[in-house]
């Protein structure tokens, strides 16, 4: 698939099926990941929720052409403002961090300065316009991030605190999960 024939797509209205079609679609031929990667940053926010969409397929139905692309993903990761997209992105975020993440990636995280990434996902969680099902994503990863940066702990202990009683249940149901992986 060529970069205009998935511009085509992505600028249409596309379902789960279709999402996951084209996931395939791109992760079997010769697509450029760094492109579609660049395609979820699209100034039209559209494009790059649905391009963003098509990148988290890709990622959990062919984990082999994501993991090449990691440490480009990660680098791009803070530039992610369509708040659509960001859901797609903090979910991948959660997958690369987690215990149950290939080897490949766990090194990759364990070399990677996650510095500033772990600064956009705070700031992602108190965001007042952050979506819940993003900051839920959000303490996902800074929970797996916390074997990493020990001062996480007591920061997001400290900002679910502050948040539980203005978000959702849904939002507290998850703090519950969280401040149990932190114990």
């Amino acid at each position: 698939m060529k970069s205009d024939q998935l511009l085509t797509f992505l600028k249409t209205t596309i379902g789960k099926q279709k999402v996951v079609e084209l996931a395939d679609i791109v992760a079997e031929s010769d697509f450029s990941m760094k492109e579609l990667i660049h395609l979820s940053l699209h100034k039209d926010d559209q494009i790059g929720f649905r391009a963003a969409w098509i990148l988290e397929q890709i990622y959990t139905n062919h984990n082999d052409r994501f993991i090449p692309f990691a440490t480009y993903f990660l680098d791009r990761f803070s530039a992610q403002n369509n708040l659509s997209a960001r859901r797609h992105y903090a979910k991948i975020l959660a997958f690369i961090t987690s215990r149950k993440a290939p080897f490949q990636l766990k090194q990759l995280i364990k070399a990677y300065d996650t510095d500033l990434i772990v600064e956009t996902v705070f700031s992602w969680v108190i965001d007042e316009k952050v979506p819940v099902a993003v900051k839920s994503q959000c303490l996902n990863v800074l929970g797996n991030l916390n074997l990493k940066h020990d001062w996480i702990k007591d920061e997001l202990l400290a900002t679910m605190d502050f948040l539980v009683g203005k978000e959702s249940i849904a939002f507290y149901a998850k703090v519950k999960l969280i401040k149990k992986q932190l114990k």
